[in-house]
C-alpha cells in the first residue's frame, strides 16, 4: 500500500530529490510545501502518514512549524521527521525537547530515504 508523505522544505532541489527517491524507491505519494504555513494547510486537508520537515526555513522555521502542527487537532498525531544539515550533536539538546519521530541529516541518499523513514517510524530511532 502506498504511503502519503508531505515534504515541507523551502529548497526546491531538496524537495525534488526527496520526491524522486520516495516515488522511485517506494512508490509513495508525495505532497510538497515550500513554507510552514502551506505545509500546515496541506497536512490538515491531505492527512499524510508522515511529514518530512526542514529545520531551517524563513518565516516559520521547523520548530515553529512543528509547534503549529502539534497544537492543531487535525495534525497533532501525524509523525514528523526533521530534516537538517546541522549535525545531530550540535542540536541534540534542542531536538530532545521536540515531539519528533526522528531526524534525518542532509545530505541524504534519495533512494535510501524510504528505508530511513520506515526505520524511524518502526523503531523511533535517528537516521544517519
Amino acid at each position: 500500500m502506498s504511503k502519503n508523505i508531505l515534504i515541507i522544505d523551502d529548497e526546491d532541489d531538496v524537495k525534488e530529490i526527496a520526491q524522486m527517491g520516495l516515488e522511485m524507491a517506494a512508490d509513495w505519494n508525495v505532497i510538497t510545501a515550500s513554507s510552514g504555513q502551506a505545509g500546515l494547510e496541506l497536512a490538515e486537508t491531505r492527512q499524510p502518514e508522515v511529514i518530512l520537515l526542514d529545520l531551517m526555513m524563513p518565516e516559520w522555521d521547523g520548530k515553529q512549524t512543528l509547534k503549529q502542527l502539534k497544537s492543531n487537532q487535525h495534525t497533532a498525531t501525524i509523525p514528523v521527521i526533521l530534516m537538517t544539515a546541522k549535525t545531530q550533536s550540535a542540536i541534540a539538546s534542542e531536538l530532545m525537547e521536540l515531539d519528533l519521530a526522528g531526524v534525518i541529516t542532509k545530505p541524504f541518499r534519495p533512494l535510501e530515504l524510504p528505508k530511513q523513514i520506515t526505520d524511524i517510524l518502526v523503531g523511533g530511532k535517528l537516521a544517519k
